[in-house]
């Protein structure tokens, strides 16, 4: 059971740093803090522009914005806390 519960713990780490958000939200918050309108979006990422709405809705929900200029600001702290490589 100890290399189950060493294995669940691992897992937790990882998804704990990856933070609140998908992969595909990380990529519609940062078109977003480009100045991306949703239709933009949609063509950048092969998407409907009604789905590229949901994600952006769906990154400030997850992230308890209220507004697009919020997630440009959010992502460029992201940026500046991330250790660069």
């Amino acid at each position: 059971m100890g290399v189950i519960a060493a294995k669940v713990e691992a897992l937790v780490e990882e998804l704990s740093a990856a933070g609140p958000l998908t992969r595909r939200e990380w990529q519609v918050a940062e078109l977003v803090a480009a100045g991306k309108t949703n239709r933009e979006i949609a063509e950048e990422l092969y998407l409907s522009e009604r789905t590229a709405q949901n994600h952006v809705q769906h990154v400030l929900t997850k992230l308890g914005l209220s507004n697009r200029s919020q997630i440009v600001s959010w992502v460029a702290d992201q940026e500046m806390s991330s250790p660069t490589e």
